[in-house]
This record gives C-alpha cells, sequence and structure tokens, in this order.
C-alpha cells in the first residue's frame, strides 16, 4: 500500500531517478572495492619480500583506488540523503491529501486511539520511515551487490585448496564460501531470535511518546485556565503517569537491545580473527603453496562476505524500529481511507440543494443521546433570523454539525442553500496561524480584501486599534474568547454570506461586543438570514424561535464504536502479517 501511494506521487520520477543514481554508484563502489581487494596480493607480498620500489608502487595505486571510492562515497551520501528528502516529500504529501479530504479528519478524531495524534503519525513517523528506509535499502543493495561481487572471487580463491584433517587430505570447492555462509546464517538466526520482540516494543514506545506529546501540547494550549483553577499539580500528576508508561517501555526496550547487542557485538569481535582462524588449517600446511599476499586478500574477500551477509545482524534492532513504524504508517493510512465506511449501514439524513432557502421535515439526528426538532415541517425564508432553543449544548452542537454536513446520521430531510452561500461560526472561533489579515479573510486568499472595507469592519467591532496589525504574524488563536468572534464577526462582514449559523455564538459575548453586532444585523447585515443555535432564551433579535427535543425512541448511533471497529478491520492486515512474521513476546 505505502509503495502504490509513492507510485502514485507527484514526486515518482524523481525517485525512481535517484534510485538508478543510486544502484549505479553503489555498483560502481562494489566493483571498485573487488579492485581494492585484489590490491592486497601484491601489497602484502611486496612486504613479506621487503621490495621497497614495489611496495612504493603499491602506495600509487592505492591512492588512486581510494581516490575513486572517497568520490563515490561522497556521491552515495548526497543521493542517500536527497532520497530521504524526495521520501519523505512524496510520503506527507499522500497522508496530508487523505486525511484532508471533506469530512475525513472530522470522523478520523472519532475513530479512538488510531485517530488520536494524526499529527504524531504524519511528522514524526512519516520522517522516521523515510529515513530508515532510505538508509536500510541503500544498506541492502550495497551488501547484496557485494556479496554477488565478492562470492565468486572467494570462490575462486579458495576452490582448490586442500585440507589436512587427521591425517587425510581432501578437497573441498569453495570452501573459504560455504564457512562464511555458515557463521553468517548462524549468527543471523541468534539475532533473529534474541532481538524479535523489538518490533512490538517499538510500535508500543511511539504510541505512548505520542500520548505523552498530545498530554504537553494539550496543557500549553490550556495554561490560562489551568492556572486559573490552580490545577497544575493535577496536570502534573496526569502527566507524570504518561510519562511512567513511556519509561517503562523505553526500560523494556534497554533490555531487549542489551540482549542483542551480546550477540552483535561478540558476533562483530569474533569476526577479527574467523577468516584467519578458517584458512589456517590450509595456511599452516607445509605442503600448502599460499602466500602471505594470497592468505591477506582471502582473509578480504571473506571479510567482504561475511560482513554483506551480517547486514541482518548489525541492522536486527533498526530493521525492527522500521517494521514498526511502518505498521503505524500503513495502518493509520488504512484508517483514513477506511473512514469514509464510518455508519454506513446507519439511517442518514437527506440532504438536498434547491434555492435560497432552509427547509425541515421530520429532522431526527441519531446520537448516543438522540434529538429532534420538534416542528415537524419549517421553511425559513431569506433574511430570516431564527433561534434554535435546545435542552443541552450537546444538542444544539449536534445540530450545527448536521447543518454543517459533519453529522449526516438519523432520519428527515433537509433543503439548504449552496455551500458558498451560508458560513458557519462554532462557538470557539478558528484563528489560523499567520497574519491578521489572513485570519480574517479565513478561509479565502487574503488578497480578496481591501484595506478600505477591512477598516470598515474593524471600526463597526471596536478592533481599530488592530490596524496596524494586520500584516504581523502572530498567535491570534491566543486571543480571548470575546476578541476572537469579534475577528470572526469581521469575516462575516467581509464575505456576506447569504446565511450564517451561529453554535452557541451570542450568549457569551460581552455587553459591548453583543450590542455592536445586534447593531450589525439591524442595519449593514439586515437582509442576511441568521439561524442561531442556543440554551437560552431567544430575545428581540430573533423573528422566529423553534425548539430541538430529546428523541428517547429515536435510532442511536454510536460513532466512536463505529469508527474504532472501521479502524480495527483496517489494522487487521499489517498487524496479522506482522504476528506472522514475528511471534509475539
Amino acid at each position: 500500500m505505502i509503495t502504490l501511494a509513492f507510485w502514485k506521487s507527484p514526486q515518482r520520477n524523481k525517485i525512481l531517478l535517484l534510485a538508478l543514481a543510486l544502484v549505479f554508484v553503489v555498483g560502481a563502489v562494489a566493483y571498485a572495492q573487488i579492485w581494492l581487494n585484489a590490491w592486497n596480493r601484491p601489497f602484502y607480498d611486496a612486504l613479506a619480500r621487503k621490495d621497497f620500489p614495489a611496495f612504493v608502487r603499491q602506495l600509487g595505486v592505492f591512492a588512486g583506488l581510494a581516490s575513486v571510492l572517497l568520490a563515490l562515497n561522497v556521491a552515495q551520501l548526497w543521493l542517500n540523503q536527497t532520497g530521504k528528502v524526495a521520501l519523505r516529500e512524496g510520503l506527507v504529501h499522500d497522508l496530508l491529501d487523505e486525511w484532508l479530504k471533506p469530512l475525513r479528519a472530522f470522523r478520523l478524531s472519532n475513530a479512538g486511539e488510531i485517530g488520536a495524534n494524526p499529527d504524531q503519525r504524519i511528522h514524526e513517523d512519516a520522517r522516521h520511515l523515510t529515513e530508515l528506509s532510505v538508509d536500510l535499502g541503500i544498506g541492502l543493495l550495497q551488501a547484496t551487490l557485494l556479496l554477488l561481487s565478492f562470492v565468486g572471487v572467494l570462490w575462486s580463491l579458495s576452490r582448490s585448496l586442500v585440507l589436512h584433517i587427521g591425517g587425510q587430505s581432501f578437497t573441498l570447492p569453495g570452501y573459504m564460501v560455504w564457512s562464511a555462509l555458515l557463521y553468517a546464517g548462524a549468527a543471523s538466526l541468534l539475532s533473529w531470535w534474541v532481538g524479535r520482540p523489538l518490533i512490538q516494543l517499538n510500535a508500543a514506545r511511539y504510541a505512548r511518546e505520542a500520548e505523552l506529546r498530545f498530554a504537553l501540547v494539550r496543557i500549553n494550549e490550556s495554561v490560562r485556565s489551568i492556572a486559573a483553577y490552580g490545577g497544575e499539580g493535577d496536570e502534573r500528576a496526569r502527566v507524570e503517569t504518561i510519562f511512567q508508561t513511556v519509561l517503562a517501555t523505553s526500560r523494556r526496550i534497554v533490555g531487549a537491545v542489551t540482549r542483542l547487542t551480546w550477540v552483535t557485538a561478540g558476533y562483530g569481535w569474533f569476526t577479527l580473527i574467523a577468516p584467519i582462524l578458517v584458512a589456517t588449517p590450509i595456511y599452516f600446511n607445509p605442503n600448502a603453496n599460499l602466500s602471505f599476499g594470497e592468505l591477506m586478500m582471502i582473509v578480504g574477500a571473506f571479510n567482504q562476505v561475511q560482513q554483506s551477509l551480517r547486514w541482518f545482524v548489525d541492522n536486527f534492532s533498526v530493521i525492527a524500529d522500521w517494521r514498526a513504524t511502518l505498521i503505524r504508517i500503513s495502518s493509520f493510512r488504512r484508517t483514513i481511507l477506511a473512514i469514509d465506511t464510518l455508519g454506513r449501514t446507519e439511517g442518514r439524513i437527506t440532504f438536498e440543494k434547491d434555492g435560497p432557502c432552509f427547509r425541515f421535515e421530520n429532522l431526527c439526528i441519531a446520537a448516543p443521546e438522540c434529538c429532534r426538532l420538534k416542528e415537524t415541517a419549517v421553511e425559513l425564508k431569506r433574511g430570516e433570523r431564527v433561534s434554535v432553543v435546545s435542552e443541552t449544548g450537546q444538542q444544539h452542537s449536534l445540530l450545527f454539525s448536521t447543518l454543517a454536513g459533519l453529522w449526516p446520521w438519523g432520519s428527515g430531510r433537509i433543503v439548504h442553500p449552496p455551500r458558498r452561500s451560508v458560513m458557519f461560526m462554532p462557538a470557539q472561533a478558528y484563528m489560523p496561524p499567520g497574519t491578521l489579515r489572513a485570519a480574517i479573510t479565513y478561509p479565502h486568499s487574503e488578497r480578496t480584501q481591501d484595506i478600505g472595507k477591512i477598516a470598515k469592519a474593524f471600526e463597526a467591532l471596536g478592533l481599530e486599534r488592530r490596524l496596524g496589525a494586520l500584516d504581523k504574524v502572530d498567535r491570534w488563536d491566543q486571543l480571548g474568547n470575546d476578541e476572537r468572534q469579534r475577528l470572526a464577526f469581521v469575516r462575516v462582514i467581509l464575505q456576506r454570506p447569504d446565511w450564517l449559523v451561529l453554535d452557541d455564538v451570542l450568549d457569551p459575548l460581552e455587553d459591548e461586543t453583543r450590542a455592536r453586532v445586534e447593531a450589525l444585523f439591524d442595519n449593514e447585515l439586515k437582509d442576511m438570514g441568521i439561524i442561531s443555535l442556543g440554551d437560552a432564551e431567544p430575545d428581540k433579535l430573533f423573528t422566529r424561535v423553534l425548539h430541538l427535543v430529546a428523541n428517547p425512541a429515536g435510532e442511536c448511533f454510536e460513532p466512536v464504536a463505529s469508527a474504532q471497529a472501521a479502524a480495527k478491520a483496517a489494522v487487521q492486515e499489517p498487524e496479522r502479517s506482522a504476528q506472522q512474521t514475528v511471534p509475539a513476546q
């Protein structure tokens, strides 16, 4: 699935060109190392003969080979780093495209644990996966090419070696090759057996780290309220509990890595003498015609073969980390794609776009606590101001989401104007990062409004002091709720929708702000239709009142349970694959 995402990515051609260049460079490095291995024989023979002129000539040959290898190593490093950037660009773009398709991000927030921290998956996990993929991919390619190259060299060097054991002499074709294969195979099998718990441990660590990061961000965003309540102690205790789970998982990883290091480090140290020990029966045989230079050439080829074969041993902990990250990314992407099936079998409200007005017919909203519009047949005319009074805040929030098309579950019929002619204002005004000019024109381009209109709107809402900060980049979401709502009404003035749907916006406003907003509706915005949702009694601003009431006999819908079922179905395939590949701890 991840490969298919890359294949459809705009970065596909760039990634393919980088991959081809890497194959060429790594192949050139392998070829140059064959020549470097062949250089061992004349160099060490010159040392054994104390032939100084030959020694100097071989130093010159080495300088040429080393220069070529240096240039190739630099090129490989550049391709490595560039490949990481290109892969991350392709993966993050794909995840963002899928996550931010209409309604998906909203519905994913109800998907339970897998939808709790999408920022962690898209930012950290995507970066980690692409970097590990490039490093492991290049390492595997290099190990494979070196193995294919030096197996032939080692076979040719050891095909006629005569072994003398227990007074018997016999020839084993490719003796050093079989020794290297047996040696590396045993180490790889032992590494897999000791290190296999790391895959599940790494996956658990990333999940716990994401929880800790989310808790810290939540505290930072709510620090004013926490300080007002004096709740720092409670927040610290909550974060400490999450942090302890991080530490517990980290300690288990430390133990698993330590056990694996006994194998990998021990294998690395023994490798220093392993090829010499394997060749000793031949070199010390008085009847063997094996020079010191030939011995070093065999040792060099043996080291190259076993180094290629030990790639799995050296990288097992990294492979486990890569596998865990891959499962997290693929599960997240599968869940995003599957979230469109959320509540597919549930009853749905019929939505129709027809003209400039709203009409509601037998509207019932399915939720854990169902509600319905008491008035069974309602038509709202353009310019009409309607207050919808509910029994609870949850009810009017559900109706707001329903009118916005975010919550389609239930029954009945809603006829609505075109989406572009309706503006929805949630209880907490959203202020995107960037300049104040971009915030007040959101979601449209900041170039759509001239300074004269902006100045007039600011004056109407008592925000003249903010005019000088239009092009200032700041955290406008950190303003007080009343001032953020004033800026949101600036948007209303600038964008002039036909209809304005408010989710408990007016009642919490300060008296001065409320008076300014009512003045706008009585003058500049007098032709705008208003649907205000709330639990307070309406006032003179509204010409009509509707009632949202509980509906105990209505159809219930549990979005979290449905979303978790979709998420579980989405992750079962990669999890089954992981369990088949790596047994549980």
